[in-house]
């Protein structure tokens, strides 16, 4: 979280005269405290809306976006190994068949091969998640950000 702070009074000298800025001193403490429950709400919501727009096998994908978020840091992180394939839907590779048993990737780091992912529970569910998310539910998140803060409708 990024702390706010209220800079020394500053003192202006232009030809038509001196004007000294002086900050409230209860501004950053008042602000502070808003600002922190407004970013803990909106990386609560972006968790909460993505959940239904993410891939969806075991739900351990999601689990691991609620794992890897420090609610209130601004930055909200899905964990899994195979995250990155998932948010991009498209395969990596190289991948040798291994019958039954799965695949074998012999080199690492894995390139993307071009073919995109198949995704149960799609169009809703899939690649791009966040993206998606945010086009339907950004105005509802923003309202209740707006309405923690204690401001208005810009």
């Amino acid at each position: 979280m990024i702390r706010i702070e209220t800079p020394r009074g500053k003192i202006v000298t232009t030809k038509s005269g001196t004007v000294r800025l002086v900050w409230n001193a209860g501004f950053q403490p008042k602000w502070q405290g808003r600002m922190e429950d407004v970013q803990s709400y909106v990386d609560s919501e972006v968790l909460r809306y993505s959940a239904q727009y993410t891939p969806f096998q075991t739900g351990m994908l999601i689990k691991t976006g609620t794992l890897g978020t420090e609610i209130g840091s601004g930055t909200v992180s899905y964990i899994a190994p195979y995250s990155r394939y998932l948010y991009y839907g498209e395969v990596y590779g190289p991948n040798i068949p291994l019958g039954d048993n799965g695949f074998y990737s012999p080199i690492a780091p894995k390139q993307p091969t071009g073919r995109k992912l198949q995704f149960a529970g799609a169009p809703r569910r899939g690649a791009f998640w966040f993206e998606r998310m945010k086009a339907d539910h950004k105005d509802d998140i923003l309202a209740g950000a707006r309405k923690i803060a204690g401001g208005r409708k810009a």
